[in-house]
């Protein structure tokens, strides 16, 4: 699990150099009388060098630390984080940061020298104040990768503690075709719930017990059937999740067309999408059957949903539900982490 809410806030650059050279001047007041000699006032005046560089190194470098590095991600967060914040200007934001760390210390490493053949107090003086100078102007060029990795920071302490390791059940589907409702039924979350399309923005996380475990289901933002790269943000993170997450995954078909797709248009949804999951456990879940009954579905709409298949050796699943009523809601759970726990045994068993 990704612990994403510690990481701490990022102040901006000029914020950032105020506090050191704060800090300097309280750690190492100013103590330099005429009749000391040349080395002790050499010595003084590199240690407050010093001093600053490394104050000014460990700030940056916990910003280091504590934000994640996309190749060491699971796959999930790293295509997440690629996807919301883009994975290059993410990359060059922390390599600044890296790069001005390196300038500091140069810079200290330099003037420390410097300081070391400085024949007067004055020298001494001019020297130190031209370091410091030198490192606050490199940090200070920092101010727009330091405020880009605050607002990153923001967004990842709001995503969802979702575990891409556990057991894990996806929904996904059209938009408004009854996940959110499905969800609150079987777990522990409180997702609002609308008359209207796209509700849900980004990907919801619930929690639920079955045979004594711990489950998660992740209810996705509505996608809609068009090319991948015409796909925003919000559908992105959906299929990160469909991508990377393994999981049994629930596809939802609204068949009394409430949602304002067709079943003709949801089918064609399936089969643009069912690349993501076609080594996962799949479950069509036909709901709002409350609403229309399947025997009332015209012989159209029966073929279109018979039609729904992964490939012609793979039979799928189809379940009715109607959330509404909470009918047929907990054959559907039950259903779909059986499948997950058969997938599971007979992988352990291919791998014994």
């Amino acid at each position: 699990m990704y612990s994403f809410k510690e990481i701490q806030t990022v102040i901006p650059a000029k914020d950032m150099v105020d506090v050191v050279l704060s800090r300097t001047q309280r750690r190492t007041p100013t103590e330099v009388h005429p009749q000391f000699k040349i080395t002790r006032i050499r010595s003084f005046y590199m240690r407050k060098v010093k001093f600053c560089q490394t104050t000014f190194n460990e700030k940056l470098q916990k910003i280091l630390d504590e934000f994640p590095k996309i190749d060491d991600l699971h796959p999930f967060y790293a295509d997440l984080c690629n996807v919301l914040y883009d994975r290059d200007h993410y990359k060059l934001a922390l390599g600044q940061v890296k790069s001005v760390q390196s300038t500091v210390d140069s810079i200290a490493k330099d003037y420390v020298k410097l300081l070391k053949f400085a024949d007067s107090p004055y020298k001494c003086k001019m020297l130190k104040r031209a370091a410091l100078g030198r490192m606050c102007t490199a940090v200070k060029k920092l101010s727009a990768s330091l405020q880009y990795l605050e607002e990153v920071r923001q967004h990842l302490s709001r995503l969802p503690q979702i575990n891409p390791q556990t057991r894990t059940l996806i929904m996904t589907g059209y938009p408004n075709v009854g996940k959110s409702s499905f969800m609150n039924i079987v777990t522990d979350a409180n997702v609002d719930v609308q008359p209207y399309a796209c509700t849900t923005k980004s990907i919801f996380v619930g929690h639920m017990d079955f045979k004594y475990t711990r489950w998660q289901v992740l209810d996705t933002p509505g996608i809609l059937d068009h090319p991948l790269e015409e796909r925003n943000t919000i559908e992105m993170t959906a299929i990160t999740a469909l991508a990377h997450i393994p999981a049994t995954v629930l596809y939802f078909v609204d068949v009394s067309e409430q949602c304002g797709f067709t079943i003709e248009q949801q089918v064609s949804l399936f089969h643009s999408i069912k690349p993501l999951f076609k080594s996962k456990p799949l479950l069509v879940v036909l709901n709002k059957t409350d609403v229309k009954p399947l025997d009332e579905l015209t012989e159209e709409q029966k073929k279109l949903i018979a039609s729904i298949k992964l490939d012609e050796d793979r039979a799928l699943e189809f379940l009715p539900a109607s959330c509404l009523k909470r009918e047929g809601v907990d054959a559907v759970k039950n259903r779909a982490c059986d499948m997950l726990l058969e997938q599971r045994i007979e992988r352990k068993v291919a791998q014994s």
